[in-house]
């Protein structure tokens, strides 16, 4: 493989090859991150999610958190096939960003040439393992792969099992990760739009009908263990209600997404206007609709973090690429630069092939983090792991085979988060009273913190002013390992 691709003209590329190549961009640049404790709180969240569904719990029963349950489902699926493995869980997430990307190469394929395409499939790995937490498997990723799967048959089939298999993937995406419900409801809209253009509104009202049944059958198969369970409140009040309230808690608000939204619209305008990009050609219609309709869910979610941004990736970077490749040709002489600049890129996973290396050599393993070296810690000093509370580092939980104290506690900031509670099905209804039962009742034996940094967001006054006066009061500080803060209950 490697010969023919060392004499390949880009025209010569078929789907094995570009996979390959995607997977070993992927893999390189996310290897070293597949050893450490955790890149994003989220995803040790939905690790131990996963490991409680493996375990025989449906999500949301034994413990809880904000996602719809197919992202906890790849999590619950690596850890039956490999058991406990960092390294299985973030390899196989290399593997769907480059097939992301492989998707995203293939949308672009048939609105430009091959070489374009290729290198908008890079980046679309760059963009999805760099700049941020987003080394580690977020949901993100998982529900990206669903709904580029499912633009790239409807870009290339008009056919009613077509858009039967899109509405399945667009079903597996929203299941992943609820937004993803505002693209799917504009590509709605387009369809509608197109068919009332073309004097075709029957066939795409069929067309559309068939995508909502696949849609719908993805989602009932979600609930349908609840129901068999007789547990079908939970199913909906944790994947619909909750995220509403979390959206209308008072942290949240559509202003502060306004400058990204206009500075992304208003790239896509010029382009327009500019003629940069085609907006008759149907393919660069569907990718507006969808960043429109990423944008509208961002703007409901009141935030943009920047793992939120894997979902629009993919959409931005095929409509820029076409225009940067209408750019007249660099000179020779910038290619060295060019190069250069390409090869620093991945700067991030140079530094941690560094970590690994020289955490390998000072502690003999290269998996690294307070996560792990926090509970390697307390089990070989023989504390008590049984009635433990990591209020920070809660990938030790997985480490340690134990669970979190109570159900809100499964993410550690969801204990403050009042609105959520109605929806939890927990017996305590505010995140004050939950933590006092913790605290009081519960009794934790063994608390884990970080060293330097509030236990709570500093904006949780009431929550920090107590639990730093419980410490005070009820344990010790029994060790200090790297930024971990290990206390024992006096």
């Amino acid at each position: 493989m490697l010969k023919k691709l060392r004499s390949l003209r880009y025209e010569d590329l078929d789907w094995k090859m570009v996979l390959f190549v995607l997977v070993v961009v992927s893999v390189f640049i996310r290897f070293p991150f597949f050893f450490r404790d955790y890149v994003d709180r989220d995803e040790s969240t939905f690790i131990l999610m996963g490991q409680s569904w493996a375990n025989g719990h449906l999500p949301y029963t034994q413990l809880w958190d904000l996602k719809p349950p197919i992202t906890f489902l790849y999590f619950a699926i690596i850890i039956k096939l490999f058991g406990k493995s960092f390294f299985a869980i973030r390899f196989f997430g290399a593997v769907m960003v480059a097939l992301t990307s492989l998707f995203t190469y293939g949308i672009t394929k048939k609105i430009t040439g091959k070489k374009i395409a290729l290198w908008i499939a890079i980046f679309c790995v760059f963009f999805q393992s760099l700049f941020g937490s987003l080394q580690g498997v977020m949901s993100e990723h998982i529900c990206t792969l669903f709904f580029v799967a499912g633009i790239y048959f409807l870009i290339y089939k008009r056919q009613w099992q077509w858009f039967l298999l899109a509405g399945l993937l667009f079903g597996l995406s929203i299941m992943s990760k609820l937004n993803m419900a505002y693209p799917v409801l504009t590509l709605g809209i387009y369809f509608l739009s197109e068919g009332f253009a073309k004097e075709k509104l029957s066939k795409s009202i069929g067309n559309l009908f068939f995508m909502g049944i696949g849609i719908a059958l993805t989602v009932a198969l979600t609930a349908l263990p609840y129901y068999l369970q007789d547990n079908l409140n939970v199913w909906w009040e944790s994947i619909f209600e909750a995220p509403l309230a979390y959206t209308g808690g008072k942290y949240h608000s559509p202003v502060k997404t306004l400058p990204f939204v206009f500075i992304v619209l208003g790239l896509l305008i010029t382009g327009f206007i500019y003629k940069i990009i085609d907006f008759k050609s149907r393919e660069s219609q569907l990718l507006t609709v969808v960043i429109i309709g990423i944008l509208l869910s961002f703007m409901q979610t009141g935030k943009v973090n920047g793992h939120y941004l894997i979902q629009l990736y993919p959409f931005v970077l095929i409509p820029a690429g076409v225009a940067l490749g209408k750019l007249p040709k660099l000179k020779k002489s910038y290619k060295p630069l060019i190069i250069a600049l390409l090869l620093l890129v991945p700067m991030e996973s140079y530094l941690e092939y560094v970590n690994i290396v020289s955490n390998k050599i000072k502690k003999g393993s290269f998996y690294n983090g307070e996560g792990i070296d926090v509970p390697k810690y307390i089990v070989k000093n023989g504390l008590d792991t049984q009635n433990i509370f990591f209020t920070e580092y809660h990938i030790g939980y997985w480490v340690l085979g134990e669970a979190p104290p109570t159900k809100a506690a499964t993410h550690p900031s969801n204990i403050t988060r009042d609105e959520l509670f109605p929806d939890m099905h927990n017996p305590r209804r505010t995140g004050i009273e939950e933590l006092k039962y913790i605290m009081e009742v519960i009794q934790p034996k063994t608390l884990v913190a970080r060293k330097g940094k509030e236990i709570f967001d500093k904006k949780l006054e009431d929550y920090n002013t107590y639990i730093d006066a419980y410490l005070d009061k009820h344990y010790k500080l029994e060790a200090t390992v790297g930024r971990g803060l290990i206390y024992q209950r006096l």
